[in-house]
């Protein structure tokens, strides 16, 4: 049971047992309130007895009773609390994490399909409605539908025509707003799309603002801003008006059950079916029944809205996670592509049959033009993604088969765009090796050839770079990037485009500290300059997915193929000049 309730609501095991507990709390704390319900039927039974039979009334009886029903309620209402709030916080601490840690070993294919508000909404969002089903709704839902049950069947003890005049409504209540499912639903994915495209546009305009600014583009923007902020409005206007349709509904019906008791009882008591007591009794349970009920109608229409929620945070949960062994010392570091063959989306091929080795102590530049595959070449040699077909191996050994963490700890790579925070340079680079000592730090970006600009920054290496390293430039950025492999000194390094945001002198000094790393190493370069790989040991040219030619750039200078064209194009281009 626990596993379905896990599944249900996609919660972890202990919140799953935790939200029984809230169940089971709110029943007692329904039951203990409805005790009050049997005190007072039976004191008033007693006040009529006093009046028509001059009775006495045990006064004292009646104060102890009440004050331990009010002890009892108190008790289970801090019970409930407990069971609920509490643990409840607890549990979206214990789910967030558990998203971001699953997040962490998802595949790039993963995030590939997902953009970044959509998991945003995810982590923060979907969790935080979930809290406040799990606090607010739920335990409240199970908790009156226990009690009424109960209650009701306690009733239909005491008079069935009676208790079928006061129950009938219920079932037909829940009813209507259970065949209102799919259009509570519909509504809500339509109100989350909205939603999504609002985060998006905010989000975009916030990345691009420099790009809008210099293109005059401000206004237009702000104006699809507003469109699409007004779009949403409306959209969440709509859902919550469709909610209050059928939760009104449902209510108003769960009304009629009072007129029906009242309709029925005076009939009966007219008839002398039922005696004066027995009228009393239901229209006291009546009046207590119903208003539980009401808002356990809203819980369950907002139990209904967390179903998108809760597939969201399932799928999360259920993804296939990339497993291997967790230990890996090849004999030597030659990475071999085997026919392989990818694609992002099925039946769109980037990779075809792919086949080169990348030898260890040597520089393998992977060329082409754009979109050819040398990126997601170097991406499937750090098994960011699963191979549609063959097998890449490192050392003999099929990567398919080791943990990505432990594979990610024999390459340095630096990649294209790269990633800074916003701390202190010395920090940034020792991300590349946390245990790094401040000398082993300033080592490498000697090497990377860093320490010209620290020394012009006003506190040196531990100046705050800004998000992103913002105060930085491109260059300056990519050398840090460039540190950062050098400290963590894996056996093989993958460079994305490493220099091109580099001038010439220091894309010179670059490779000369990368060809000190070598030894010993494999060395996979991506580029588009010529110059940057005419030392490289072997070229792979790639197009349209598929290597075209391999060889020194020597051997491929004399086949006058495409390597050859790309070197005569780019010395065209570098002798463009103003007329």
């Amino acid at each position: 049971m626990i596993e379905k309730i896990q599944a249900r609501f996609a919660l972890t095991r202990l919140g799953a047992i935790n939200l029984v507990k809230a169940c089971i709390s709110c029943t007692i704390s329904y039951l203990a309130i409805a005790m009050s319900i049997g005190i007072l039927y039976y004191f008033t039974c007693d006040v009529l007895d006093l009046l028509f039979n001059d009775k006495n009334i045990s006064y004292g009886i009646y104060l102890i009773e009440f004050i331990v029903v009010v002890v009892l309620i108190y008790v289970a209402h801090y019970i409930q609390y407990n069971m609920t709030f509490y643990n409840t916080y607890k549990e979206s601490a214990r789910l967030r994490i558990r998203v971001a840690e699953k997040l962490q070993q998802f595949p790039l294919m993963f995030f590939s399909k997902r953009d970044l508000s959509d998991l945003t909404t995810t982590i923060l969002s979907d969790v935080t409605g979930m809290e406040q089903a799990l606090s607010h709704f739920i335990p409240e839902f199970f908790g009156s539908i226990a009690s009424t049950i109960l209650l009701s069947l306690s009733m239909f003890f005491f008079d069935f025509k009676m208790a079928l005049a006061a129950v009938w409504c219920v079932p037909v209540s829940f009813l209507l707003v259970i065949l209102a499912k799919r259009k509570l639903n519909n509504a809500g994915f339509k109100d989350r799309q909205k939603q999504l495209v609002r985060t998006e546009k905010i989000q975009e305009g916030m990345e691009t603002i420099r790009d809008l600014k210099a293109n005059h583009f401000v206004d237009e923007y702000l104006t699809e801003v507003d469109q699409v902020i007004d779009d949403c409005e409306k959209s969440q206007i709509k859902t919550e008006l469709t909610n209050a349709l059928f939760v009104v509904s449902s209510q108003l019906i769960l009304k009629l059950g009072i007129a029906t008791v009242v309709i029925y009882g005076v009939t009966s008591l007219i008839d002398h079916t039922i005696d004066l007591k027995i009228f009393m009794l239901f229209l006291i349970v009546a009046s207590r029944l119903y208003d539980p009920l009401s808002a356990t109608l809203q819980n369950l229409a907002a139990i209904i809205g967390c179903d998108p929620k809760i597939d969201r945070l399932n799928e999360i949960e259920n993804y296939p996670l990339q497993t291997g062994q967790e230990t890996f010392d090849p004999t030597n570091y030659d990475i071999e592509f085997k026919n392989v063959s990818f694609s992002y989306q099925k039946g769109k091929q980037v990779l075809k049959n792919v086949n080169f080795v990348a030898k260890q102590n040597e520089i393998t530049a992977l060329i082409g033009n754009s979109g050819g595959g040398k990126t997601t070449c170097a991406s499937l040699a750090a098994r960011f993604y699963e191979l549609d077909q063959g097998m890449i191996t490192i050392g003999g050994i099929d990567i398919a088969t080791i943990d990505p963490e432990v594979l990610l700890s024999k390459f340095s790579i630096v990649f294209q765009d790269v990633v800074l925070f916003n701390n202190t340079i010395l920090e940034n680079i020792r991300i590349g090796k946390k245990d790094a000592t401040d000398d082993e730090v300033k080592e490498a970006a000697r090497l990377a050839f860093c320490d010209e600009f620290v020394e012009t920054l006003p506190d040196g290496y531990n100046t705050i770079i800004g998000e992103n390293g913002s105060k930085l430039s491109g260059g300056q950025r990519q050398r840090i990037s460039i540190a950062r492999a050098i400290l963590k000194n894996a056996p093989i390094i993958l460079l994305d485009e490493a220099s091109a945001s580099l001038d010439v002198e220091s894309e010179t000094f670059v490779q000369k500290a990368l060809s000190h790393l070598i030894t010993g190493r494999t060395v996979i370069m991506i580029a588009h300059r010529m110059r940057t790989v005419a030392n490289a040991s072997q070229l792979v040219v790639l197009e349209d997915g598929q290597v075209v030619e391999q060889g020194t750039p020597e051997q491929l200078i004399k086949q006058n193929g495409v390597y050859k064209r790309m070197v005569d194009l780019q010395n065209m281009s570098n002798e463009w000049k103003l007329n």
